[in-house]
């Protein structure tokens, strides 16, 4: 599995990931940095087979319209502390790679992890 992470999270979560095996780029790698647009970050995931994690609903939007991207996880914490966020996702990630061997769409709050 590839990912994306968007610039409303923190590249700590991109680190992680790395940390784990996988190839993870965040909008940060990009040349216009936390500038990169909506658009250029649903081509670079159509084009690399990529999973794009961000806060940003409109995602989810092109997600449901034209499966673009074609896996998406969506967090819906709000704003929380990144100590925070990254508990949530220590205590998840697991759960949220093995949902996406069978689930397009992942969201990950607070409360809960839930595919669709």
């Amino acid at each position: 599995m590839k990912f994306l992470v968007d610039a409303q999270l923190p590249y700590g979560i991109a680190l992680f990931l790395r940390d784990k095996g996988f190839d993870v780029l965040h909008t940060n790698d990009l040349p216009d940095k936390e500038c990169t647009s909506d658009s250029r970050i649903r081509s670079i995931s159509v084009a690399e087979n990529r999973i794009v994690i961000t806060k940003d609903y409109d995602f989810v939007d092109s997600h449901i319209l034209m499966k673009i991207p074609e896996k998406l996880l969506i967090v819906t914490t709000g704003n929380i502390k990144n100590r925070q966020l990254f508990d949530l996702w220590r205590n998840n990630w697991e759960l949220i790679i093995r949902l996406f061997e069978t689930w397009n769409l992942v969201e990950l709050s607070k409360e809960d992890v839930v595919a669709q």
